[in-house]
């Protein structure tokens, strides 16, 4: 796995993934997310896929999943990440409350290369779900 990062001015970067993919970073929020956003946002993006891929995988009928994700920062430089809580917020058709803790479960403990890296880096990671 691959990027590029560019600097574009004033606290503006533009960041290519190695599968070609841009996204504008900026500090000022002008043109794009702080990069401490796009790590929430990876996050999110990682334990959605594992929660639905399972939710799917036992045969539930998900039509939605939202995660939710609140954080605390240390107060001083560097301001890691202390505490961050995961919200999903899953939608669809008769689905068994069992399965979907079992999804985030195992998300969280076992798939989620992301959070799993953030845990070992010392952030405490807390889960919740609700469905609608």
């Amino acid at each position: 796995m691959q990027a590029k990062v560019e600097w574009k001015g004033d606290l503006r970067f533009n960041a290519t993934s190695g599968s070609g993919f841009d996204v504008m970073i900026d500090a000022d929020l002008q043109q794009g997310p702080r990069p401490m956003e796009l790590v929430l946002m990876g996050l999110g993006g990682c334990t959605s896929y594992d929660v639905v891929q399972i939710l799917k995988k036992s045969r539930q009928q998900v039509t939605g999943c939202r995660a939710e994700i609140t954080s605390e920062r240390a107060e001083s430089v560097p301001a890691v990440f202390t505490k961050i809580h995961v919200h999903f917020v899953v939608t669809g058709e008769a689905l068994k409350p069992n399965l979907v803790e079992r999804a985030v479960k195992l998300s969280a403990e076992q798939y989620c290369s992301a959070s799993l890296m953030l845990e070992r880096g010392g952030v405490k990671i807390t889960h919740s779900f609700e469905i609608v």
